[in-house]
């Protein structure tokens, strides 16, 4: 049996990562609601950020929070309620791990079945964010 000793791992382009901040740039101005709009690699690691005029300051790690959940475990955030809601050792546990948001804003990001990375959206209500979020996947073409 050989071990691998090393892994390839794809990350998004800033090409789509201009694509998916313009998206969701274009979606925050039509809502009239300043969004922070965070874009992480797969590492979690910051590719790009944004926080619109008079976006809210709390919002700013907020959405970095986001992506980093999103990619993290590879599902979006508003699904991680319904994951722990009937699971009191998540429930009482996992919500203290830093950098885990468990409202919607954040979705991974896939390029042809491949996660590449994660956005995270903050500024309005999560269900706001969210439209955001989907908006610019969509202008990227990855919906």
């Amino acid at each position: 049996m050989t071990v691998a000793k090393t892994l390839t791992v794809q990350t998004m382009s800033n090409e789509l990562a201009d694509e998916l901040m313009a998206g969701a740039m274009a979606k925050a101005a039509e809502m009239q609601v300043p969004m922070c709009i965070a874009l992480c690699d797969p590492s979690g690691t910051l590719v790009q950020f944004r926080r619109m005029d008079h976006a809210p300051l709390l919002s700013v790690q907020i959405a970095q929070d986001k992506a980093f959940t999103a990619v993290s475990f590879g599902m979006a955030t508003h699904e991680w309620h319904d994951f722990i809601k009937n699971d009191p050792p998540l429930l009482d546990g996992i919500v203290h791990t830093p950098r885990l948001v468990v409202f919607g804003g954040g979705y991974p990001v896939k390029v042809d079945g491949v996660m590449v990375g994660g956005i995270g959206i903050s500024g309005g209500h999560y269900s706001h964010d969210m439209e955001v979020a989907q908006a610019a996947l969509a202008a990227a073409g990855l919906a």
